[in-house]
């Protein structure tokens, strides 16, 4: 399966995803990358199964300039629309004030996080995108989604402790309080194609671990079509 993933900005190095996903390669999946805002065209997504959005509003590590253009927004919904999958993780879902179309389409966008703290992921409901994964629990940010989309199916879920209650979270790590409680993976469709969002993947050691390696597993399947269900 061909994969183009796209990251790399002012807040997250793209290091991180590159080595993420590079397990993965030894399981049949061919990744190419793109740290270079200048490389992203809406050319640059024709030929991709999937393509992994997961680099924030920032063009750089060093240019917070955006870099969604309307028609490289429009090339996503494009690309979707006529049967493309797209996997958007942790900074992808950050937008800026111009990428109101992207984010339409991905479903969401962050609107906060805490302090980096143990947050734990958790499945609610059967999907193959959770098939065969059990809890887990990582130090990451914890992000906080505004919804955009009424069509969206949460099928994983994060909590952590607000601040200040740390204490009480490592006496108890896995107890799920309403209030902490945050959409972490969520499927929906638009036109011929598939968007899976996962809010986990600040720091490598969330990329993985060896459930969230699973998760994003199946959801490049699911994402190309190829694992119906």
């Amino acid at each position: 399966m061909r994969v183009l993933l796209i990251c790399d900005d002012f807040w997250h190095p793209g290091q991180i995803p590159t080595d993420g996903v590079a397990p993965l390669a030894e399981r049949g999946f061919q990744f190419d990358i793109i740290t270079n805002d200048e490389d992203v065209k809406p050319e640059a997504l024709e030929g991709y199964d999937v393509v992994i959005l997961s680099k924030g509003d920032e063009s750089a590590r060093d240019n917070k300039v955006s870099w969604k253009t309307k028609a490289l927004q429009q090339a996503f919904i494009s690309y979707v629309e006529n049967g493309g999958g797209l996997l958007v993780v942790h900074c992808g879902l950050v937008a800026g004030e111009q990428a109101e179309a992207l984010h339409c389409l991905i479903g969401s966008r962050f609107d906060y996080h805490p302090q980096d703290c143990p947050v734990t992921v958790q499945p609610i409901k059967p999907h193959p995108i959770v098939a065969g994964v059990e809890m887990f629990c990582e130090v990451d940010e914890h992000y906080r989604l505004e919804i955009l989309a009424d069509d969206i199916d949460i099928f994983l879920a994060s909590y952590s402790p607000p601040q200040g209650s740390e204490a009480l979270y490592e006496t108890e790590p896995y107890q799920n309080t309403k209030a902490w409680i945050s959409a972490a993976g969520y499927v929906r469709t638009q036109g011929n194609g598939r968007v899976c969002v996962l809010t986990p993947g600040h720091h490598l050691a969330v990329w993985h671990n060896p459930q969230y390696q699973h998760i994003l597993e199946n959801a490049l399947n699911w994402c190309a079509g190829s694992n119906l269900q």
